[in-house]
């Protein structure tokens, strides 16, 4: 019996010593929206919108001016956020994998085992139930903007009525006050801006006196590339004029956009219809009362040619930015919540997006392809007692990198297996030196899933872009994004660029070499 009772007093002693020994430890706070772009985000020089809460974080902190993702569609990036692994090393390739093993290493259980409390709420879109968590509530699949569905730890599920950026900021807050002194990480996983783009009723008006300017490129002819950009199925012409552009369709008349995927575009105006009928009276009546004007007065102008896909992109980017202006208002509201309570300055906050997007690049929306829009994300950090305000760091730094830089701060061990570097390097004159010069990238989710991307792999470098189309297809593409850095111009096949294309292939083979990337699908 003293035996017994021996034993227990150790194991209480060890666990108010790993607590004790946590709380020495900033908080966590990681907030990641979904198809975010950079050319969206203020304080990387864009004019489209203004976020000046997302901006705070890296004003009074760090700015990551080349963060980009190694493969860029929501389930895989989000494994690898998780894992600090590539897709072929956790397991999760493309979103037909369906199932994310949750019983190999991440760094919230490295966390959870430290003494943090763990928090997932939002999306998780990783098809199992998450692990290392003491909490958790997540969106059922990409989730709703409007009174979400979620499935709770009993696996339960269950909705809550209101505006889902709202509802997961106000939940973050709750999780925070119950915490009761014990350090935190909340991954705080919003479904904003993800397609398809419903603002709140608050911000119908917004950009309504603007003509919001198209890219230089949008009419991309793709004349100097391979097939792959060719036969792509992710141009804003295309996009439903239901579900997408939220235009009352006529009885009877089918939605004659493509929108990435033939079979859905049967159902696209069913989905549509679906959506809204699960607004409130009252959220119904605000959305009437303005897109059904917008789309009255669409078929009466019966538009064609450049007209209508100038009409097309200012429907699609401006409800899309709508979104993030929720999603910059909530981030204030966290952001001014935390200095209330007096743990701002011991909280490290992150912001970033689980891949980039496109915003009439090249006519595109959506992501996957290895172009700049696609796999760059806004990557801000915030942590004074580290980072000096109005740090910019201009190195390549990637989503892999999250895990074992949040451990290295925390002076946790980083498994060997993991094949991100902490950033932290970057903050060392001893090493920020020797920092990496290139990144491997890889998407797999071809012929299956939406939009028609080739799978692909290649290199990015401080100056060149070597990408590899394969597959059903064998194309490779170059190009020099300091005097083409909208990648407009395919250098592949000239003479001039021969030995840059030699160093290149060697650098790429021997990166596939070092994340053990062997090509076998």
């Amino acid at each position: 019996m003293k035996r017994s009772v021996t034993y227990v007093c150790i194991i209480i002693s060890y666990c108010f010593c790993r607590i004790a020994s946590a709380q020495n430890h900033p908080n966590i706070i990681f907030i990641m929206t979904d198809d975010h772009a950079k050319n969206a985000t203020s304080i990387y020089g864009n004019k489209l919108i203004n976020t000046p809460n997302i901006d705070r974080i890296g004003k009074e902190g760090v700015t990551f001016t080349n963060a980009f993702v190694t493969n860029s569609i929501c389930g895989p990036s989000r494994a690898t956020f998780l894992t600090g692994k590539y897709s072929h090393i956790n397991g999760y390739k493309d979103n037909r994998d369906l199932h994310f093993d949750g019983s190999q290493w991440t760094y919230p259980k490295e966390l959870q085992n430290a003494g943090y409390y763990t928090a997932m709420i939002g999306k998780w879109h990783l098809g199992s139930y998450p692990t290392g968590f003491d909490f958790w509530k997540i969106l059922v699949n990409q989730g709703e903007y409007y009174n979400p569905r979620f499935i709770e730890q009993d696996h339960d599920t269950v909705q809550q009525m209101g505006y889902t950026t709202e509802i997961l900021t106000d939940l973050a807050m709750k999780i925070i006050d119950s915490v009761q002194g014990r350090p935190f990480c909340i991954m705080l996983h919003q479904k904003a801006p993800h397609r398809n783009w419903m603002p709140d009723a608050k911000y119908f008006h917004l950009f309504d006196s603007d003509t919001l300017p198209m890219p230089d490129n949008y009419f991309d002819d793709y004349a100097t590339r391979s097939l792959a950009a060719k036969q792509q199925d992710m141009e804003v012409r295309n996009l439903y004029l239901s579900y997408d552009l939220k235009l009352y369709l006529k009885e009877g008349e089918e939605d004659p956009g493509s929108g990435g995927s033939e079979r859905f575009a049967q159902q696209a105006k069913e989905a549509w219809e679906h959506s809204l009928n699960r607004l409130t009276r009252e959220q119904r009546e605000a959305w009437d009362s303005y897109y059904k004007p917008i789309s009255d007065e669409f078929y009466r102008n019966k538009l064609t040619g450049k007209k209508l896909e100038q009409w097309k992109y200012q429907r699609y980017i401006k409800d899309y930015l709508r979104c993030i202006v929720s999603v910059d208002d909530n981030v204030g509201i966290l952001l001014d919540y935390l200095q209330k309570k007096g743990l701002l300055d011991n909280t490290i906050i992150i912001y970033t997006s689980d891949q980039g997007f496109f915003l009439g690049e090249h006519g595109w929306y959506d992501k996957r392809f290895m172009y700049e829009e696609s796999i760059g994300i806004p990557f801000l950090m915030r942590y004074p007692k580290l980072f000096k305000p109005g740090t910019v760091k201009n190195e390549i730094v990637l989503n892999l990198d999250l895990a074992p830089t949040l451990l290295d701060i925390l002076h946790l061990p980083i498994p060997e297996d993991v094949q991100g570097e902490s950033m932290m390097a970057l903050f060392n004159p001893q090493t920020e030196n020797r920092w990496r010069k290139s990144m491997y990238y890889h998407y797999y989710e071809y012929p299956y899933g939406w939009h028609k991307v080739k799978r692909h792999y290649g290199i990015r470098t401080e100056r060149y872009k070597l990408i590899h189309f394969y597959n059903d297809i064998d194309a490779w593409e170059l190009y020099d994004l300091k005097n083409d850095p909208h990648e407009m111009v395919n250098l592949y096949g000239d003479s001039r660029y021969t030995h840059t294309v030699d160093t290149l292939k060697k650098d790429l083979y021997l990166l596939q070499k070092k994340y053990k990337d062997d090509l076998q699908d």
